[in-house]
């Protein structure tokens, strides 16, 4: 009997250094890995309290959009991931679920409530399966600066189509304002400005099955009017063409929440027109970047990283973000008398969410655009026709895509 003692007190004695390093491992700390700027900001200041209730530290990992995407993949590799939260751009969903990357957080117990936009969550539902949430509402509006399109005998609501933005361009340029500033400092930022303007035509860069849809009659009138539209300005960088915007030395811009200043004397933000002229059919012309969040599948973590996920998106929580820069993706947010009283943006930044249309859901998306917006800045420059260039890319597309 006292053997069985001996050899049971040894046991236990053996399991318990492993008891405490297992709970420490799984309750001391989450780890987050998050965009940096305000995507991480506005995570930063409102998890203190998620922390004292539960007596743990997370701890905020920011990386820029490319080192963040490519951590997140390494790190899937491993048995024992080192994060318990990631934040995923729309664009890398098909990838990150091909590769295993993300666990089920339905199986985990979390829902969407009736709050959330609907039409923000289409992306983070695949195959049955519920991956992600959608944090911060990145979706493209237009900067505009309010002196000019006073000094130019306009007002929000006269700019309803493509062709009166345009109108409001030139007539700004040609009375010693800028015109329209777009971002050609990357193939990616090529093709995301210019994705407003092709749905506005009515058209798309891939078909249901993503087939590549870029050789069209839309594309090419889309891409005919950007010309002519990013002519009135100059291309530049976020940064500059937010000052810009803010100086008058440019007037209008394909813009996002994120950018906002609402200290800012002016600039604001309008819908982008969803239709080509006045007479034309409206489309939904609205591109998401929505930053969302999940889990990844090899968390030691799980069940309290679910935790910090469903109190990161409550309701409350999430209002006390917008102070900070914060853009959810929540009717209570976005509707809240005392919030639009302060930042009267939001109003407009919920209908392009009620409206949105994510960037397609392929692995390939990165060479995509990629190949794309290469195509594209030649056409834009002068260096090849737009309709040889269009019939290239179709044809590299095609072939990247193994269609």
């Amino acid at each position: 009997m006292k053997k069985r003692f001996i050899a049971i007190a040894m046991i236990l004695g053996m399991m318990l250094p492993l008891a405490g390093c297992t709970q420490k491992e799984d309750h001391s700390k989450l780890t987050l890995a998050l965009r940096s700027g305000v995507y991480s900001d506005v995570i930063r200041y409102s998890i203190a309290e998620f922390e004292a209730q539960h007596g743990i530290t997370c701890e905020i990992i920011e990386l820029s959009e490319d080192d963040l995407h490519s951590d997140i993949l390494n790190d899937s590799a491993n048995r024992k991931g080192e994060y318990d939260i990631v934040m995923v751009d729309g664009s890398w969903v098909a990838e990150f679920i091909s590769e295993e990357v993300l666990a089920d957080i339905g199986e985990l117990g979390y829902s969407f409530d009736d709050d959330v936009i609907p039409a923000t969550t289409t992306i983070c539902v695949q195959n049955g399966k519920t991956y992600l949430v959608p944090y911060y509402g990145n979706v493209t509006v237009m900067m505009y600066n309010k002196d000019a399109l006073s000094t130019a005998g306009y007002s929000e609501e006269d700019i309803q189509s493509l062709d009166d933005l345009l109108d409001f361009c030139k007539v700004s340029s040609n009375s010693g304002y800028g015109g329209f500033a777009y971002r050609g400092d990357t193939e990616n930022n090529i093709v995301v400005d210019f994705l407003p303007v092709l749905r506005a035509f009515g058209g798309w860069v891939v078909d249901d099955n993503n087939n590549p849809t870029v050789n069209t009659a839309e594309f090419k009138k889309a891409l005919e009017y950007y010309i002519n539209l990013k002519n009135t300005g100059t291309a530049l960088s976020k940064e500059e063409l937010i000052s810009a915007i803010e100086s008058g030395d440019e007037v209008a811009a394909v813009g996002w929440p994120g950018w906002y200043n609402s200290e800012s004397t002016a600039t604001d933000y309008m819908a982008f027109p969803g239709k080509s002229s006045d007479d034309a059919t409206a489309y939904n012309s609205n591109i998401y970047g929505i930053w969302t969040l999940g889990i990844p599948d090899n968390s030691v973590n799980k069940e309290l990283a679910c935790e910090l996920l469903t109190y990161l998106m409550d309701p409350e929580v999430q209002k006390m973000t917008v102070e900070k820069g914060g853009v959810p993706c929540r009717y209570s947010s976005l509707t809240d008398p005392d919030i639009l009283a302060v930042d009267p943006h939001l109003e407009v930044i919920c209908d392009a969410l009620e409206n949105g249309i994510y960037r397609p859901v392929m692995d390939d998306w990165p060479n995509f655009y990629t190949v794309l917006g290469q195509e594209m800045k030649k056409m834009i420059n002068g260096e090849i026709s737009i309709e040889d260039g269009l019939n290239l890319a179709q044809t590299e597309l095609e072939t990247i895509l193994g269609k």
